[in-house]
C-alpha cells in the first residue's frame, strides 16, 4: 500500500473512532455537574488528549488545537479559576465544532472560521492566549466579544455494526511537519488503530440475516426429506418381508430354493445397509441443522447494537432542553448496553427523544413549584431497559405532576375529538391513552420544545410498525412511566402457526399468551359481543378467519383458540388449528396482492414449500377494540359515581364494563361489609349489589344502608341470579329500589333502571 492510501484509511478510522471519543468526551463533561466529577474529569483529559495527538499524528492541527484548548479550560476549572458551569458549556460548544470538523476533514488542517472562534472563546474562558493554528489566517486585529451561542442539540451518528476478528499488525502513518514538538504523539497501539474488530456494511449483515433464515428454511426441507427417505426404505423392507413370506408358502424345487435364500440374505444386507444409511444422514442433517441454528443465532446477535449509541446522546439532549425552560432534570440510565437490532436503532430513537421531550416539558414542574410541593427542585428522569424472553422493554419514567385524565377529557372535546357523551364514558385507562390520538396536545401555545400536536401518536406508529405496544401508567402529582415492548431482533422471529382452511398464518410468539380450546360453558356475551373467560377475566372471542376476509368460522363444539395481547388488550382468536412454533426468516411482503394489505406483517417460507403470512397483532387488536365497542352509548346527563358490590371477580368486570359504556365511574367492593365502609367515608349516586355474599349479603347491606339517614337516599339496585319471585320480593322488602336478574342484564335494561332512578 503507498503512502497516500495508508493515509486515507487511517483518516477514515480516525473519523469513525473519534465520534465514538467525542460521545464519551460531552457525557464527561456533563458529569463535571455533578459528585463524580473528579473521575469525569480525568476521562475527559485522557480522551482529549488522546484526540489531540491522534490529530496532530494525521496532520489535522485544526483538531488537535481545540482539543488543545479544552484541555485549558478542563484545567482551569478543576484549578477553580473558570465557573463549571461556564467550562460546561463552552466545552459542549466545542464538541459541536469538532463534531463538524470531524465529519469534513476539508477544514481539520488549516481550520474553519468557526474553529477559530472557538479556539479563541476557550482561550478567553480559560485565561490563556490562543496560539494560531499553522497555516490559518490570522484574526482580526479586534475581534468582537464573544457570546455564547445557544446550545444545539447533539448530532447522533448513525451506528456502525463491528465484528471481532484477529488483532492485525498496522502499519505507522508518516508524522506530519507541523505540531507541538512538547506533546508526546501516542503509539499506534495507543491511538485504537488497531483493535480486534472490524466494520461490516449492514447491507451484507442484512443478507447473511436473509441467506441464515433460508439456509434453516432449507435443512429443515433437509429433514423432511430424510424422513420420507426413511419411510421408502421401511416400504421396500416390509415389500421384501411379503415376498419372502409368500416363497416360504409356496412349494419351490429345492434349486429355486436355494437362490431363495441368497436373495433372503441380500434383502437383509440392504436392509440394515438403508438403516445404516438413515442414521448417519439423520444425524448428519441434525448436525447440519444445529450449526446453520448457531450461525443464525450469531448473525442475529451480530445485528445487535447497544443501545448506549443514540443513549449517550441523551444526556447534553436533556440538559439542553431543560435549560430553555429554565428547569433541573437529572437523566438516570439502566443497562444501556444491551442490545438492539440494528434496523430499529433510528425508531427506537425518535421514539425515546419524543418521550423525553415530554417528560421535560410536560413532565416536570419548574423548580419553584416543586419545592412548594415537597419535592427535590431537580427533576428525576430514568430510563430503564431489559430484556424479556425475545422481547425489549425500555420504560421512561419522571417524577413529575402526572397525567390527570379529567384535563385529557376535557382538551379532547374543546379539540373535537370527541364528543362529550364519548369523552363521559371513557374508562380512566382509555383517557390518558387519548394523549396517543393525532393532534392531540395539551398546550394552549406552541413551542420550540413541544405543542405542536406531533409526539406521542408518532411514538405509538412507530412502535407498532416494529411490531411492539406502548403503556401508560400515570399517577397525578407522582409522575408518569411510559413503556416500549418491542422484539429485540427482527431477523430471525419466533412464531406461533395456525392453520385457517388449508393456509397456514404466523403470530409473533412474544404476543402469544396462550392456546385454549374454548369450551361452551365458558362462552358469554357483553353487551352485544362475544367473550370467553380466560384466566378468571372476561376477553372478547373473535374468529380469525372472517377478521380476514376469509372463509370460515366456528366449525367446532370446542374450536382451538390463541389468546394475544397488545399492550393491555387482549382477545382470543379462533382458528382452524396449531402448526407449529418454531423461529422463521421474516422477508417483506412481495407481490402486488400482498403489498399493503391490513393485518400482514410479512412472509416466511416453509419446509413444505408453503408460505406462511404473518400476521400484524397491533392492527388485528386495533379492529377487535373497534368491533368489541358498543353499538349506542346511552346519553347521561350525568356522569355517576356507581358503587359495584360483588364478590366474583368476573361479575365485577362484566357489570362493570355495562355501567362503564354507560358512561358512568365504577369503584368495587367484594362484599357487603367493605361497601357499608365505603359510603361512609365516599360519595356515591348509586349502589349495584349482588345477594350471595361472605360477611354481610345484599339484603343486609339494603337493610343496613337505608336505616342509615346520611346514605338512605343513595338508590340500591340488587343484582342476582335468584330469579323467584319470592327472591324479589325480599329484595324490595330489604329497601332495594330495583331488582334486576343478571341473566337477564344488558345495556338497555340497566340504562332504564339507572335513569328511573337518578
Amino acid at each position: 500500500m503507498d503512502t497516500e492510501a495508508l493515509k486515507k484509511s487511517l483518516l477514515k478510522k480516525f473519523q469513525e473512532v473519534t465520534a465514538d471519543r467525542l460521545q464519551k468526551i460531552q457525557l464527561g463533561v456533563l458529569d463535571l455537574e455533578k459528585e463524580t466529577a473528579d473521575q469525569a474529569a480525568d476521562d475527559v483529559a485522557r480522551e482529549l488528549h488522546t484526540m489531540k495527538g491522534e490529530a496532530r499524528m494525521l496532520g489535522l492541527a485544526a483538531i488537535g488545537q481545540l482539543a488543545h484548548a479544552a484541555e485549558d479550560v478542563l484545567r482551569a476549572e478543576r484549578e477553580g479559576r473558570t465557573a463549571t458551569e461556564i467550562a460546561t458549556d463552552v466545552m459542549l460548544r466545542a464538541c459541536d465544532v469538532l463534531s463538524d470538523l470531524i465529519e469534513d476533514l476539508s477544514g481539520a488542517n488549516t481550520g474553519t472560521p468557526a474553529s477559530e472562534d472557538m479556539v479563541r472563546a476557550l482561550a478567553e474562558v480559560s485565561g490563556q492566549a490562543a496560539p494560531a493554528i499553522p497555516g490559518a489566517k490570522p484574526p482580526p486585529p479586534a475581534p468582537a466579544p464573544v457570546v455564547a451561542a445557544p446550545v444545539q442539540a447533539p448530532v447522533v451518528r448513525a451506528p456502525v455494526v463491528e465484528a471481532p476478528v484477529a488483532a492485525a499488525p498496522v502499519a505507522h502513518a508518516p508524522a506530519p511537519a507541523s505540531g507541538r514538538a512538547e506533546e508526546e504523539a501516542p503509539s499506534a497501539a495507543k491511538s485504537a488503530i488497531a483493535d480486534r474488530t472490524i466494520r461490516v456494511n449492514v447491507e451484507v449483515l442484512d443478507s447473511l440475516g436473509l441467506l441464515a433464515g433460508d439456509l434453516l428454511v432449507e435443512s429443515a426441507r433437509g429433514r423432511l426429506r430424510s424422513s420420507e427417505t426413511e419411510e421408502l426404505f421401511e416400504r421396500f423392507s416390509r415389500m421384501g418381508d411379503r415376498f419372502l413370506r409368500l416363497a416360504e408358502a409356496l412349494d419351490i424345487p429345492l434349486e429355486v430354493r436355494a437362490q431363495l435364500d441368497r436373495v433372503e440374505s441380500d434383502l437383509h444386507m440392504l436392509r440394515d445397509d438403508a438403516f445404516r444409511f438413515v442414521r448417519r444422514n439423520d444425524d448428519g442433517i441434525n448436525t447440519l441443522h444445529g450449526n446453520l441454528s448457531k450461525m443464525a443465532d450469531h448473525v442475529a446477535e451480530a445485528r445487535l447494537v447497544p443501545l448506549s449509541t443514540v443513549f449517550d446522546a441523551f444526556p447534553r439532549a436533556v440538559r439542553d432542553m431543560a435549560r430553555t425552560q429554565t428547569k433541573e432534570v437529572d437523566l438516570l440510565i439502566e443497562n444501556a448496553d444491551i442490545g438492539v437490532d440494528r434496523s430499529m436503532l433510528g425508531d427506537v430513537r425518535d421514539a425515546l427523544v419524543h418521550l423525553l421531550r415530554n417528560s421535560v416539558d410536560h413532565g416536570l414542574e419548574s423548580p419553584d413549584t416543586r419545592q412548594a410541593l415537597g419535592k427535590p427542585q431537580t427533576g428525576r428522569i430514568r430510563i430503564r431497559v431489559r430484556v424479556d424472553g425475545d422481547m425489549l422493554h425500555i420504560e421512561v419514567e419522571d417524577d413529575g405532576r402526572g397525567i390527570d385524565p379529567e384535563r385529557l377529557r376535557q382538551v379532547a372535546i374543546n379539540k373535537r375529538l370527541i364528543t362529550a357523551v364519548q369523552a363521559a364514558s371513557l374508562s380512566e385507562r382509555e383517557a390518558i391513552e387519548l394523549i396517543f390520538r393525532p393532534g392531540f396536545s395539551t398546550r394552549e401555545q406552541v413551542s420550540e420544545l413541544s405543542g405542536r400536536g406531533v409526539g406521542m401518536d408518532v411514538v405509538k406508529r412507530k412502535v407498532e410498525t416494529l411490531g411492539g405496544s406502548v403503556g401508560v401508567n400515570s399517577r397525578i402529582g407522582r409522575g408518569t412511566t411510559i413503556t416500549l415492548r418491542l422484539p429485540q431482533s427482527l431477523a430471525l422471529m419466533k412464531v406461533l402457526l395456525v392453520r385457517l382452511g388449508d393456509d397456514v398464518y404466523g403470530m409473533p410468539a412474544a404476543d402469544v399468551e396462550a392456546v385454549m380450546r374454548v369450551k361452551p360453558e365458558d362462552r358469554l356475551e357483553i353487551f352485544g359481543t362475544l367473550a370467553v373467560r380466560h384466566r378468571g377475566k372476561p376477553t372478547a372471542l373473535v374468529a380469525l378467519g372472517p377478521l380476514l376476509g376469509l372463509n370460515g368460522g366456528n366449525r367446532f363444539d370446542k374450536p382451538p383458540a390463541v389468546v394475544v395481547r397488545h399492550g393491555e388488550d387482549h382477545a382470543a382468536l379462533v382458528v382452524d388449528g396449531f402448526v407449529d412454533e418454531r423461529e422463521v426468516a421474516v422477508k417483506p411482503c412481495g407481490g402486488e396482492f400482498l403489498k399493503g394489505a391490513p393485518f400482514i406483517a410479512g412472509t416466511a417460507a416453509l419446509e413444505d414449500g408453503r408460505i406462511a403470512v404473518l400476521l400484524h397483532v397491533p392492527d388485528i387488536m386495533a379492529e377487535v377494540r373497534r368491533m368489541a365497542r358498543p353499538v349506542t352509548q346511552a346519553p347521561a346527563a350525568k356522569r355517576l359515581r356507581v358503587l359495584l358490590v360483588d364478590d366474583s371477580p368476573i361479575a365485577r368486570a362484566t357489570e362493570g364494563a355495562l355501567v362503564k359504556a354507560l358512561g358512568h365511574m365504577v369503584e368495587e367492593a367484594q362484599d357487603g361489609e367493605e361497601a357499608y365502609g365505603k359510603v361512609q367515608n365516599n360519595t356515591y349516586d348509586l349502589i349495584l349489589t349482588d345477594v350471595q355474599m361472605p360477611k354481610m349479603d345484599g339484603f343486609s347491606l339494603a337493610r343496613r344502608l337505608k336505616s342509615t339517614p346520611a346514605v338512605a337516599r343513595i338508590p340500591v339496585i340488587i343484582l342476582s341470579s335468584l330469579a323467584s319471585p319470592e327472591d324479589k320480593r325480599r329484595g324490595l322488602d330489604a329497601g332495594a329500589d330495583a331488582y334486576l336478574v343478571k341473566g337477564e342484564l344488558g345495556v338497555e335494561v340497566l340504562a332504564q333502571a339507572i335513569d328511573r332512578l337518578t
